[in-house]
Protein backbone atom coordinates (compact mmCIF):
# COMPACT_ATOMS: atom_id res chain seq x y z
CA UNK A 1 0.00 0.00 0.00
CA UNK A 2 0.78 3.62 -0.73
CA UNK A 3 1.75 5.83 2.70
CA UNK A 4 -0.89 8.78 2.69
CA UNK A 5 1.62 11.39 2.73
CA UNK A 6 3.35 9.74 -0.73
CA UNK A 7 -0.15 9.31 -1.90
CA UNK A 8 -1.10 12.99 -1.31
CA UNK A 9 2.02 14.01 -2.79
CA UNK A 10 0.94 11.81 -6.58
CA UNK A 11 -2.20 13.53 -6.01
CA UNK A 12 -0.70 16.76 -5.96
CA UNK A 13 1.37 16.04 -8.98
CA UNK A 14 -0.89 14.96 -10.95
CA UNK A 15 -2.83 17.62 -10.34
CA UNK A 16 -0.07 20.53 -10.87
CA UNK A 17 0.46 18.87 -14.76
CA UNK A 18 -3.21 18.55 -15.25
CA UNK A 19 -3.15 22.01 -14.78
CA UNK A 20 -0.03 23.00 -16.98
CA UNK A 21 -1.76 20.93 -19.80
CA UNK A 22 -4.84 23.01 -19.70
CA UNK A 23 -2.80 26.01 -19.42
CA UNK A 24 -0.75 25.24 -22.35
CA UNK A 25 -2.92 23.70 -24.61
CA UNK A 26 -5.50 26.34 -24.89
CA UNK A 27 -2.49 28.99 -25.90
CA UNK A 28 -0.76 26.37 -27.92
CA UNK A 29 -4.52 25.87 -29.96
CA UNK A 30 -4.75 29.89 -30.59
CA UNK A 31 -1.00 30.50 -31.98
CA UNK A 32 -1.36 27.76 -34.97
CA UNK A 33 -5.17 29.31 -35.91
CA UNK A 34 -4.66 32.35 -38.48
CA UNK A 35 -7.02 35.29 -37.80
CA UNK A 36 -8.51 36.51 -40.73
CA UNK A 37 -10.09 39.17 -41.12
CA UNK A 38 -11.23 39.91 -44.80
CA UNK A 39 -14.16 42.51 -47.15
CA UNK A 40 -17.17 40.53 -47.62
CA UNK A 41 -16.15 40.95 -51.56
CA UNK A 42 -13.32 39.01 -50.88
CA UNK A 43 -15.16 36.46 -48.75
CA UNK A 44 -15.78 33.91 -51.74
CA UNK A 45 -12.07 33.60 -53.02
CA UNK A 46 -10.85 33.10 -48.91
CA UNK A 47 -13.71 29.82 -48.62
CA UNK A 48 -12.02 28.67 -51.97
CA UNK A 49 -8.96 28.46 -51.11
CA UNK A 50 -8.64 27.74 -47.09
CA UNK A 51 -9.04 24.22 -48.21
CA UNK A 52 -6.09 23.87 -49.32
CA UNK A 53 -4.03 26.18 -47.03
CA UNK A 54 -6.19 24.01 -44.70
CA UNK A 55 -4.67 20.81 -45.80
CA UNK A 56 -1.31 21.98 -45.90
CA UNK A 57 -1.11 21.87 -42.42
CA UNK A 58 -2.28 25.64 -41.16
CA UNK A 59 -5.60 26.19 -39.81
CA UNK A 60 -7.25 29.21 -40.07
CA UNK A 61 -10.69 31.16 -38.95
CA UNK A 62 -12.23 34.53 -40.84
CA UNK A 63 -14.52 37.12 -40.10
CA UNK A 64 -16.13 39.66 -42.81
CA UNK A 65 -17.28 42.78 -42.35
CA UNK A 66 -16.88 46.08 -44.96
CA UNK A 67 -13.74 47.37 -44.99
CA UNK A 68 -14.99 50.23 -43.09
CA UNK A 69 -15.84 48.24 -40.31
CA UNK A 70 -13.19 46.26 -40.40
CA UNK A 71 -10.77 49.57 -39.98
CA UNK A 72 -12.65 50.53 -37.08
CA UNK A 73 -12.82 47.03 -35.66
CA UNK A 74 -8.98 46.98 -35.89
CA UNK A 75 -8.37 50.29 -35.00
CA UNK A 76 -10.18 49.95 -32.10
CA UNK A 77 -7.59 47.39 -30.68
CA UNK A 78 -9.36 44.00 -32.19
CA UNK A 79 -6.61 41.09 -32.44
CA UNK A 80 -6.06 39.68 -35.94
CA UNK A 81 -3.13 38.32 -38.36
CA UNK A 82 -3.88 38.91 -41.47
CA UNK A 83 -6.60 41.75 -43.17
CA UNK A 84 -8.03 41.79 -45.98
CA UNK A 85 -9.19 45.35 -47.43
CA UNK A 86 -9.05 48.24 -50.20
CA UNK A 87 -5.83 50.14 -50.32
CA UNK A 88 -7.29 53.20 -48.49
CA UNK A 89 -8.29 51.08 -45.34
CA UNK A 90 -5.37 49.65 -44.84
CA UNK A 91 -3.30 52.52 -45.72
CA UNK A 92 -5.28 54.42 -42.66
CA UNK A 93 -4.12 51.03 -40.74
CA UNK A 94 -0.54 51.27 -41.73
CA UNK A 95 -0.31 55.06 -40.54
CA UNK A 96 -1.66 53.95 -37.39
CA UNK A 97 1.06 51.20 -36.85
CA UNK A 98 -1.41 48.49 -36.95
CA UNK A 99 0.42 46.32 -39.87
CA UNK A 100 3.87 45.33 -40.80
CA UNK A 101 5.32 46.25 -44.68
CA UNK A 102 3.28 46.55 -47.20
CA UNK A 103 -0.21 45.46 -48.28
CA UNK A 104 -0.18 43.51 -51.57
CA UNK A 105 -2.93 43.21 -54.02
CA UNK A 106 -4.43 40.10 -54.72
CA UNK A 107 -7.84 41.41 -57.16
CA UNK A 108 -9.91 43.90 -58.32
CA UNK A 109 -13.80 43.30 -58.57
CA UNK A 110 -15.96 45.79 -60.46
CA UNK A 111 -19.66 46.76 -60.05
CA UNK A 112 -22.96 45.67 -61.30
CA UNK A 113 -26.87 45.03 -61.38
CA UNK A 114 -28.92 42.25 -60.45
CA UNK A 115 -32.74 41.03 -60.62
CA UNK A 116 -34.58 38.27 -59.59
CA UNK A 117 -34.20 34.93 -60.96
CA UNK A 118 -36.97 35.12 -63.67
CA UNK A 119 -37.62 38.91 -63.63
CA UNK A 120 -36.88 40.72 -67.05
CA UNK A 121 -33.61 41.81 -66.66
CA UNK A 122 -33.57 45.67 -67.79
CA UNK A 123 -30.77 47.54 -69.95
CA UNK A 124 -28.50 48.99 -68.75
CA UNK A 125 -25.87 48.98 -71.46
CA UNK A 126 -25.21 52.97 -71.65
CA UNK A 127 -25.27 55.38 -68.59
CA UNK A 128 -28.64 56.50 -70.18
CA UNK A 129 -30.34 53.06 -69.88
CA UNK A 130 -29.26 52.60 -66.37
CA UNK A 131 -30.16 55.75 -64.90
CA UNK A 132 -33.64 54.79 -66.38
CA UNK A 133 -33.73 51.44 -65.00
CA UNK A 134 -33.07 52.83 -61.79
CA UNK A 135 -36.00 55.29 -62.11
CA UNK A 136 -38.11 52.40 -63.35
CA UNK A 137 -37.68 49.98 -60.41
CA UNK A 138 -39.88 50.02 -57.66
CA UNK A 139 -36.87 49.32 -55.01
CA UNK A 140 -32.75 49.41 -55.47
CA UNK A 141 -30.71 47.43 -53.31
CA UNK A 142 -27.25 48.62 -52.01
CA UNK A 143 -25.13 48.59 -48.91
CA UNK A 144 -25.30 51.37 -46.75
CA UNK A 145 -23.02 54.15 -47.49
CA UNK A 146 -22.64 54.60 -43.31
CA UNK A 147 -21.60 51.14 -42.77
CA UNK A 148 -18.33 51.88 -45.02
CA UNK A 149 -18.63 49.94 -47.48
CA UNK A 150 -17.21 50.54 -50.63
CA UNK A 151 -19.62 49.52 -53.51
CA UNK A 152 -22.04 51.62 -51.13
CA UNK A 153 -20.22 54.83 -50.99
CA UNK A 154 -19.59 54.59 -54.10
CA UNK A 155 -23.12 54.26 -55.40
CA UNK A 156 -24.28 57.05 -53.33
CA UNK A 157 -21.89 59.46 -54.74
CA UNK A 158 -23.36 57.62 -58.23
CA UNK A 159 -26.94 58.46 -57.97
CA UNK A 160 -26.04 62.12 -57.27
CA UNK A 161 -23.49 62.92 -60.09
CA UNK A 162 -26.50 61.28 -62.62
CA UNK A 163 -29.26 63.58 -61.22
CA UNK A 164 -31.04 61.27 -59.50
CA UNK A 165 -30.02 60.86 -55.95
CA UNK A 166 -33.47 62.50 -54.42
CA UNK A 167 -35.54 60.01 -56.28
CA UNK A 168 -33.33 56.59 -55.52
CA UNK A 169 -33.00 57.19 -51.72
CA UNK A 170 -36.71 57.17 -51.53
CA UNK A 171 -36.99 53.85 -52.48
CA UNK A 172 -33.63 52.86 -51.87
CA UNK A 173 -33.26 49.34 -49.29
CA UNK A 174 -29.93 50.02 -47.69
CA UNK A 175 -28.00 46.82 -46.67
CA UNK A 176 -26.07 47.23 -43.40
CA UNK A 177 -23.89 44.40 -44.22
CA UNK A 178 -23.93 41.15 -46.02
CA UNK A 179 -25.28 40.70 -49.85
CA UNK A 180 -27.48 43.69 -51.26
CA UNK A 181 -28.63 41.03 -53.64
CA UNK A 182 -30.08 39.04 -50.74
CA UNK A 183 -32.78 41.83 -50.68
CA UNK A 184 -33.62 41.57 -54.23
CA UNK A 185 -34.03 37.38 -53.74
CA UNK A 186 -36.64 38.21 -50.79
CA UNK A 187 -38.50 40.51 -52.68
CA UNK A 188 -37.89 43.55 -50.84
CA UNK A 189 -36.24 45.51 -54.05
CA UNK A 190 -36.27 45.24 -57.78
CA UNK A 191 -32.37 46.25 -58.68
CA UNK A 192 -29.43 45.37 -56.30
CA UNK A 193 -26.35 47.24 -57.30
CA UNK A 194 -23.07 45.97 -55.73
CA UNK A 195 -19.78 44.47 -56.25
CA UNK A 196 -20.26 41.44 -58.67
CA UNK A 197 -18.11 38.99 -56.31
CA UNK A 198 -20.97 39.52 -54.10
CA UNK A 199 -24.18 39.20 -56.57
CA UNK A 200 -22.85 35.72 -58.11
CA UNK A 201 -22.99 33.30 -54.83
CA UNK A 202 -26.42 34.61 -53.68
CA UNK A 203 -29.24 32.38 -54.70
CA UNK A 204 -32.10 33.91 -56.56
CA UNK A 205 -30.97 36.01 -58.48
CA UNK A 206 -29.15 37.05 -61.70
CA UNK A 207 -26.78 39.23 -62.57
CA UNK A 208 -27.70 41.88 -65.25
CA UNK A 209 -23.91 42.54 -65.91
CA UNK A 210 -21.27 45.38 -65.18
CA UNK A 211 -22.30 48.95 -64.92
CA UNK A 212 -20.91 51.00 -68.22
CA UNK A 213 -17.37 51.87 -68.57
CA UNK A 214 -17.19 55.06 -68.47
CA UNK A 215 -19.35 54.82 -64.67
CA UNK A 216 -17.47 51.54 -63.34
CA UNK A 217 -16.02 51.55 -60.27
CA UNK A 218 -13.34 48.83 -59.47
CA UNK A 219 -12.12 48.21 -56.06
CA UNK A 220 -9.02 46.49 -55.10
CA UNK A 221 -8.61 43.87 -52.60
CA UNK A 222 -5.05 43.93 -51.00
CA UNK A 223 -4.06 41.76 -48.03
CA UNK A 224 -2.07 42.97 -45.06
CA UNK A 225 0.20 40.95 -41.98
CA UNK A 226 -0.70 42.38 -38.72
CA UNK A 227 2.20 44.33 -36.41
CA UNK A 228 3.86 41.87 -34.17
CA UNK A 229 1.67 39.23 -34.44
CA UNK A 230 3.10 35.51 -34.10
CA UNK A 231 1.53 33.90 -37.30
CA UNK A 232 3.76 35.87 -39.87
CA UNK A 233 4.79 32.60 -41.79
CA UNK A 234 1.23 31.54 -41.65
CA UNK A 235 0.01 34.60 -43.00
CA UNK A 236 2.49 34.84 -45.70
CA UNK A 237 1.69 31.18 -46.80
CA UNK A 238 -1.83 32.32 -47.10
CA UNK A 239 -0.84 35.52 -48.83
CA UNK A 240 1.44 33.53 -51.56
CA UNK A 241 -1.46 30.71 -52.02
CA UNK A 242 -3.85 33.76 -52.99
CA UNK A 243 -1.50 34.99 -55.34
CA UNK A 244 -0.22 31.43 -57.01
CA UNK A 245 -1.82 30.01 -60.56
CA UNK A 246 -4.95 28.37 -57.82
CA UNK A 247 -5.61 31.50 -56.27
CA UNK A 248 -5.66 33.72 -59.58
CA UNK A 249 -8.42 30.59 -60.66
CA UNK A 250 -10.70 31.17 -57.58
CA UNK A 251 -10.45 34.99 -57.87
CA UNK A 252 -11.50 34.61 -61.58
CA UNK A 253 -14.08 31.91 -60.60
CA UNK A 254 -16.04 34.31 -58.30
CA UNK A 255 -15.90 37.33 -60.78
CA UNK A 256 -12.98 39.36 -59.94
CA UNK A 257 -9.70 40.08 -61.79
CA UNK A 258 -6.12 39.08 -60.24
CA UNK A 259 -3.89 41.84 -60.38
CA UNK A 260 -1.30 39.85 -60.02
CA UNK A 261 -1.32 35.95 -61.44
CA UNK A 262 2.34 35.10 -60.67
CA UNK A 263 3.51 33.92 -57.86
CA UNK A 264 6.04 35.41 -55.72
CA UNK A 265 9.73 35.07 -56.45
CA UNK A 266 11.06 31.98 -54.43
Amino acid sequence: MIAPERAIMMKLKSAGLALAISIALPGAAQAETLKVLTAGAFKQVLLAVIPQFQASGHDVKWETDTAGGIAKRVEAGEVFDLVIASPAALDGLGKSGKLEGRAVDLAKVGVGVAVREGAAKPDISSVDAFKQALLAAKGVAYIDPASGGTSGIYVASLIDSLGIGAEIRQKAVLVQGGAAADRVARGEAELAIHQISEILPVKGVVLVGPLPPSIQRYTVYSAAIAAGTKEKPSAQALIDLMRSSAGAAAIKNTGMEPIDQNPPAK
